[in-house]
């Protein structure tokens, strides 16, 4: 009887622990934060203001590798869509600021807006756990869609599923499902 009791207290005990343990961000949809942030010409963006259109949302470094390897995805992505009621905001967590952003710009070629979060406000109100972290956002300012990690965003799969979001306003990921991508923790 003993023997019974002791493993039933260790079971509820891991559960315990596991529950504690194992990170469970809030269910989608949400409601996105709102934040004010410049771009690279220093005009204001407020990410309220973009309503009615659907907001892929990058947080991301310069400094990571797995970043550097989606950014091109991101581009072809950005290509496909920039005439629809669509908008990319990649937001940049360089402590540096322009000074580092815009070299890193300019020498992959990527035409996308890029925000500037000195202070890692955007971080911070999103729950980012590392670098790349991608939020899609609905045209009434939901987040229907939590990507952690790389993922290449030129695939047609992800073309498909962010071109329903913006077509028929539903989120479907990506065929083979959702896996989370190589992602480098928040300080280098």
């Amino acid at each position: 009887m003993r023997k019974w009791l002791a493993l039933g207290l260790v079971v509820l005990g891991c559960g315990f622990v596991l529950l504690t343990l194992i990170p469970s961000g809030p269910s989608l949809p949400r409601a996105a934060a709102d934040f004010v942030l410049p771009d690279m010409q220093g005009q204001v963006v407020r990410l309220s203001q973009l309503k009615g259109k659907v907001v892929f949302l990058n947080v991301w470094t310069t400094w990571c590798p797995p970043c550097r390897k989606e950014m091109p995805t991101m581009q072809a992505l950005y290509r496909q869509l920039q005439d629809q009621d669509f908008m990319m905001l990649a937001v940049s967590q360089d402590v540096d600021g322009r000074k580092t952003v815009v070299s890193y710009l300019e020498e992959g070629g990527y035409t996308f807006p890029v925000l500037l979060d000195v202070r890692g406000e955007v971080g911070r109100k999103y729950g980012v756990t590392g670098y790349p972290e991608t939020f899609l956002i609905d045209r009434q300012g939901m987040i229907v869609h939590h990507h952690i990690g790389y993922n290449n965003w030129a695939s047609p799969e992800s073309l498909a599923a962010v071109r329903g979001l913006i077509e028929r306003g539903v989120w479907t990921p990506p065929a083979g499902g959702d896996v989370p991508g190589e992602q480098m923790p928040l300080r280098p």
